[in-house]
């Protein structure tokens, strides 16, 4: 069962795989519960490399009606094309986008040549499109998206920053979103998980956020989840 911290749940699962599922299993009653009142479903995933079984387990659900659907996604690297081995969204593209039908997906160009001009892009189209929810991992210092504690702004006017070496989506801009969804699993994630959901909120840990977010479900394996006092 959920376990209130602040504003977010919480579910614990023995093994990544489980939580993985039930992120998934979440998200698609979500996009079906959106379906039905709204006739479509907007959201952000995350392409970092610990969604691959959530988003193969979503993509396998065939329950969902995909042409209804239009994906966003959270940051990628700068110089990465879909092509890019390190490319976010090429592991969105090989687990989610081109084994569905999608009515739409919207990347985020790592590869221009002017990379502001890519955030201003892309937030004008988040702007016509505003999103339902948003699937987010949290990153071993308390990322968020590709924010870190260095580029990190909890009251950012922007929605979208070019920081360091990424195109990311900001913590503001997530928070948007009326419904999160957060998965997180391994012992190398474990302090950050902590810090996350049981400490202050801070810029220090952008993923301390969600503790703000009154509709945020978190996915935590028991590993990552060893370190909370409250389970």
């Amino acid at each position: 069962m959920p376990i209130p911290i602040l504003q977010a749940s919480i579910q614990v699962y023995e093994t990544h795989w489980q939580a993985a599922f039930a992120a998934a299993s979440a998200v698609a009653a979500e996009i079906r519960r959106l379906i039905a009142e709204r006739g479509r479903a907007i959201g952000i995933f995350s392409g970092e490399a610990s969604q691959r079984e959530f988003l193969d387990a979503l993509a396998g659900d065939e329950s969902i009606e995909w042409t209804r659907v239009i994906v966003f996604h959270t940051a990628e690297l700068l110089g990465a094309d879909e092509n890019s081995p390190q490319s976010h969204r090429k592991l969105l593209l090989d687990h989610l986008v081109r084994r569905v039908p999608l009515a739409e997906f919207h990347g985020i160009r790592g590869e221009a040549a002017n990379p502001e001009a890519v955030c201003a892009n892309y937030a004008a189209l988040l702007k016509t499109r505003p999103p339902d929810f948003a699937v987010l991992g949290i990153g071993e210092s308390g990322e968020l998206a590709a924010i870190d504690s260095r580029a990190c702004d909890l009251n950012d006017q922007a929605s979208v920053r070019l920081v360091d070496s990424a195109i990311s989506l900001t913590p503001p801009a997530l928070m948007a979103c009326p419904a999160l969804f957060v998965t997180a699993s391994g012992k190398s994630i474990r302090e950050a998980v902590r810090l996350a959901i049981e400490d202050e909120i801070s810029e220090s840990c952008p993923a301390s956020i969600l503790q703000t977010h009154p509709n945020a479900h978190l996915f935590l394996d028991s590993e990552a989840a060893a370190g909370l006092s409250l389970i």
